[in-house]
């Protein structure tokens, strides 16, 4: 068992304003692909590609948030959350990524915040978690310098439209994913296999960051907050051995560096560069883009899951494809053949990611030295298992209660040794539509029934809950 599910007579407690929130994303539960003006993004179109999510599965229903939110954001202030997070689906407001609104979409969204702030919750709003629309695909999608273009116009509609009622505006949402699954292993929308366009996507959603952050604060209240959300790898190699240091090195570039090496610094780490010079000679980096990115941050979002464990290069292993995102014929990691994955040790979530809260305490302790001072936020931690409902109709999840009191404690640390977290969003409010997991994989604390769309709030959302309403993390058993 972890240690820090041991129960404690000394109670864990946060900073009384510390934020206690959950967060979702806008295709993975809003259904209503069809209504107001929506068009396919690049989720619905590879969804309704056969073979690329489990059973076929999509999100055209997905758990109906869009007809049902009021009644979402009634759970949460049920449940005593103070912030929710989520996106908005960009091809919902700019249904082909160019040109007006579309009002009926942006109400929506006016909608729920409206709803929020009724009840005392604080939203904060994601632009982009990975549901470019169609079109911009069609004409070349994140490999095209002009996509960041396209989302700086986009961040400047809804920045204007929701801008006097949100403070906290996240950009992107793991660009990561958006970069390396999408176009170097496929197996995430688009579904693209080309290590190059990776590279260049992941420069593009640097730049729309850095172009989206500016448009932002050019259309809101200077009282606003602008971030972005960093799935960042806590990378650690197999051994102190120097090739299984310069694996950890090249994976952490890949990882890490490619992002918030221009975001932060204003440069490509020169070891990423080097790594990666069989694929593209980065000639996609114009004059002034490092200046167009690094744009000053008022925050920062780490979302935490795993840490990852590398070594050089093992003949008789997988390699890079065994690294938990999913299976392909193809890499995430572009020029990082010679890296092999390997599984941590220890209990193991659902998606069989191992369970280890001391990553989320160094991934913080990194960032407190990477960016000292920039306030941090944990925009996304959480755990799948498979929740079911007992015979009285109630979901009990002792291991998501133990998986939240650890990684929840883990932050706790990380506020005592010095790091300026200011709050947590647990994944996920709901059961959704899990990409190419299809619905097979069941984050929420909420269980959904996926043929009533009825929701049942989980032992975990009550002790969640719990904690706050009182600041203090209870204790593991505590809920029954």
């Amino acid at each position: 068992m972890l240690e820090s599910v041991t129960p404690s007579t000394t109670p864990v407690t946060f900073p009384p304003a510390f934020l206690w929130g959950a967060a979702t994303s806008a295709y993975q539960i809003e259904g209503a692909v069809r209504e107001d003006g929506r068009t396919p993004s690049i989720w619905d179109t590879f969804s309704h590609t056969p073979g690329k999510t489990a059973g076929g599965e999509h999100g055209d229903i997905a758990v109906d948030h869009y007809h049902r939110y009021r009644d979402d954001v009634a759970l949460m202030a049920d449940l005593g959350l103070t912030a929710y997070r989520f996106s908005i689906s960009w091809s919902r407001v700019q249904p082909t990524g160019r040109g007006p609104a579309v009002q009926r979409g942006l109400d929506f969204y006016r909608r729920l915040v409206d709803e929020l702030l009724a009840h005392g919750i604080k939203p904060a709003v994601t632009l982009y978690h990975w549901d470019l629309p169609q079109e911009l695909e069609d004409a070349g999608g994140w490999p095209e310098r002009d996509t960041a273009y396209r989302f700086a116009e986009y961040a400047q509609i809804v920045g204007e439209a929701l801008g006097d009622r949100v403070e906290q505006w996240i950009t992107l949402n793991e660009p990561w994913c958006a970069a390396f699954l999408g176009y170097a292993s496929g197996v995430h929308a688009p579904g693209r296999t080309d290590p190059a366009a990776s590279l260049r996507a992941a420069h593009t959603l640097n730049l729309a960051h850095g172009l989206g952050t500016s448009a932002l604060r050019a259309s809101m209240p200077a009282r606003n907050s602008v971030a972005l959300s960093l799935n960042s790898s806590v990378v650690r190699p197999f051994s102190q051995d120097p090739a299984d240091l310069a694996a950890a090195q090249k994976i952490d570039d890949l990882a890490n560096g490619v992002f918030h090496g221009p975001i932060l610094h204003g440069a490509y780490p020169q070891t990423l560069i080097t790594a990666t010079e069989l694929i593209t000679d980065w000639s996609f980096v114009e004059d002034g883009d490092l200046a167009l990115i690094n744009q000053p941050l008022d925050a920062l979002g780490l979302n935490y899951y795993t840490p990852a464990l590398v070594s050089a290069a093992d003949p008789d292993a997988a390699g890079p494809r065994a690294d938990g995102h999913g299976s392909s014929d193809h890499s995430p990691w572009p020029g990082a053949d010679d890296v092999t994955f390997h599984q941590t040790p220890g209990e193991r979530t659902e998606m069989g990611w191992t369970i280890d809260p001391t990553g989320l305490h160094d991934l913080i302790m990194r960032y407190t030295r990477e960016a000292p001072g920039l306030p941090l936020y944990i925009t996304e931690n959480g755990a799948a298992y498979d929740d079911k409902p007992d015979p009285d109709g109630r979901v009990h999840d002792p291991e998501r209660i133990a998986y939240l009191h650890g990684h929840l404690a883990a932050v706790r640390r990380a506020i005592a040794d010095g790091a300026d977290v200011r709050g947590y969003y647990l994944w996920s409010l709901l059961d959704n539509f899990e990409w190419a997991y299809g619905y097979e994989k069941r984050f929420g604390a909420v269980y959904v029934d996926y043929t009533t769309l009825e929701r049942t709030p989980k032992s975990s959302a009550l002790w969640y809950g719990r904690a706050a309403r009182t600041g203090t993390l209870p204790d593991v058993h505590s809920i029954q």
